[in-house]
C-alpha cells in the first residue's frame, strides 16, 4: 500500500499545499513531502493526525475495498425527463451528476420550447449548440447562439434558454451548480 500517495491525494482533494498541511499538523512541509514520496513514514500517532485533518477515518484510508472511480459512462448511465408543456427534454449525462461541482446535461427543445426560468445563483453555465439556434436571457440582454456556438455566462441573474429555430435544438449545458 502506498500511504504516500494517498496523503497526496487526500491533500489535493481539500486543496491544501503541503506548508498548510504541515501547519495543521505541526509538521514540517519538508516532512509532509517525505511522507508523499514514501521516503519516510508516520508514527501512528502522526497518521491519525494527518487523516483527522484531511477529513478521513483510519478504516476509509486502509480500505482498498473501495470502488475505483468510474470514468466512463454510456447511454445506460443517463436518465431523462420530457416536459411537454415547455417542449423539451433533459438527460443527465453522469448518475451522480447532482453530488459533482459540475452538472453536465443534453437539452433537446422542441420548436417553441424553452427550458425552465432560474433565480440569480452562484453557478458558472456553459452551452454548446449542437443543433439548431438558443435564445440565452441574461436579466434585460438576450443572445442568439448557432450551431458550432459556445456560451458561457455567470448566472447572476434571471435567466432561461429558449428555441430560437424553426425545428429542433439540441445543446450541451454544464452548469458548476446543480440547480437543473
Amino acid at each position: 500500500m502506498q500511504i504516500g500517495a494517498k496523503i497526496k491525494a487526500l491533500r489535493l482533494k481539500k486543496g491544501l499545499t503541503q506548508e498548510e498541511l504541515g501547519e495543521r499538523t505541526d509538521l514540517t512541509k519538508g516532512y509532509i513531502s517525505q511522507l508523499e514520496r514514501d521516503l519516510n513514514s508516520p508514527s501512528i500517532e502522526t497518521l491519525f493526525s494527518l487523516l483527522e485533518v484531511l477529513g478521513t477515518t483510519p478504516k476509509d484510508f486502509f480500505d482498498d475495498s473501495l470502488q475505483e472511480q468510474k470514468v466512463i459512462y454510456n447511454v445506460d448511465d443517463q436518465t431523462s425527463f420530457f416536459d411537454e408543456d415547455k417542449k423539451y427534454k433533459i438527460q443527465w449525462l453522469i448518475p451522480t451528476s447532482n453530488e459533482k461541482e459540475m452538472e453536465p446535461v443534453l437539452i433537446t427543445l422542441q420548436k417553441d420550447g424553452e427550458y425552465k426560468q432560474f433565480e440569480p445563483s452562484l453557478a458558472e453555465t456553459f452551452i454548446y449548440v449542437l443543433k439548431g439556434r438558443v435564445r440565452v436571457v441574461l436579466g434585460n440582454n438576450e443572445y442568439i447562439a448557432c450551431e458550432g456556438n459556445a456560451v458561457y455566462y455567470e448566472a447572476a441573474t434571471n435567466h432561461q434558454i429558449f428555441n430560437a429555430h424553426n425545428g429542433k435544438t439540441q445543446i450541451l449545458l454544464v452548469a458548476t451548480e446543480s440547480y437543473l
